[in-house]
């Protein structure tokens, strides 16, 4: 095997056609289609086969994509020490996160591990996130989530196996304008939240999730936008939403929100990796410095 044969092999099993792989690697093809057949012919096994959604792996292939991934790495870490240069970690965040918990991870880190460069990729989606971790394109993700398994919260976890360690517990409030009616009321339940216009972004986003598990179907979901947009829309009294603390702590402070008085248990920010990744030299040592204050 050689790696540009395996990193050719990657973009298959990621792309599903051959022509959308030769793209991404700016190749021929034709060069894509041979640098197949001689794996398959070095392999002395089919690693794909043609299905409804373009080449899917072969069990034999299923079982290649999780070795390529490592020796990729392995190979790519041993250039970084023969060359003598700093180890890097590729870290994915939600955009929620950037500014809040991220720098606090990269605090960590650079404490722990002066040693090592970090480049951060943001992304709007959780989703995305997760595919980039388990396509090795990124060694770990921050984002948030709840309960002892990934995906407590309500997303669908990659069948991949995934390790995780919880870093921060990240608080929610519920916030209306001033005026609101329920402002002044003591000791709310969910069931006080009945027919009320609770603001939200789209099924996806986490505090939707969390507004599912806490709130339950009551409230009438009202689709505003992003963190920015729903708090904008409570300030001038449009509905209430369910937030975290620290995206809310402005407004309370300034009084154009005040704190709904229900209970609510917070989320946690997760650091998730690959588990056949911990293999790799220094990563797991790497992931846990940057859980420990």
């Amino acid at each position: 095997m050689e790696l540009r044969q395996l990193r050719t092999f990657e973009a298959v099993v990621r792309h599903r056609t051959v022509t959308e792989a030769a793209a991404a690697l700016d190749l021929a093809p034709s060069s894509v289609s041979q640098q197949i057949r001689t794996l398959e012919d070095a392999l002395g096994v089919p690693l794909f086969v043609r299905g409804p959604k373009g080449m899917e792996p072969t069990p034999a292939g299923e079982r290649l994509r999780r070795w390529a991934r490592t020796l990729l790495d392995t190979a790519e870490q041993a250039v970084l020490d023969v060359r003598d240069q700093r180890r890097r970690l590729r870290l994915g965040a939600l955009e929620t996160l950037a500014g809040s918990h991220v720098p606090l991870v990269l605090a960590r880190l650079a404490e722990h591990r002066p040693d090592i460069d970090v480049d951060v990729h943001c992304d709007r989606a959780r989703q995305g996130l997760l595919t980039d971790v388990v396509a090795g394109r990124l060694d770990a993700a921050l984002l948030l989530d709840a309960g002892e398994h990934l995906g407590g919260l309500g997303f669908p976890a990659p069948p991949e196996p995934l390790a995780f360690v919880d870093l921060d517990p990240v608080p929610l409030a519920l916030v209306a304008a001033p005026t609101h009616p329920l402002a002044g009321r003591a000791a709310l339940t969910p069931a006080d939240l009945d027919r009320e216009r609770l603001l939200v972004n789209v099924p996806e986003c986490s505090f939707w999730m969390a507004g599912e598990r806490i709130l339950g179907t009551g409230p009438e979901r009202v689709r505003a936008g992003g963190v920015p947009v729903m708090r904008a829309w409570a300030e001038h009294g449009l509905g209430i939403c369910l937030l975290p603390h620290f995206a809310v702590a402005d407004s309370l402070r300034a009084g154009t929100l005040v704190r709904l008085d229900l209970p609510l248990p917070a989320l946690t920010l997760r650091l998730v990796w690959r588990e056949d990744r911990e293999s790799q030299p220094d990563l797991r040592d790497i992931l846990y410095a940057a859980s420990h204050p």
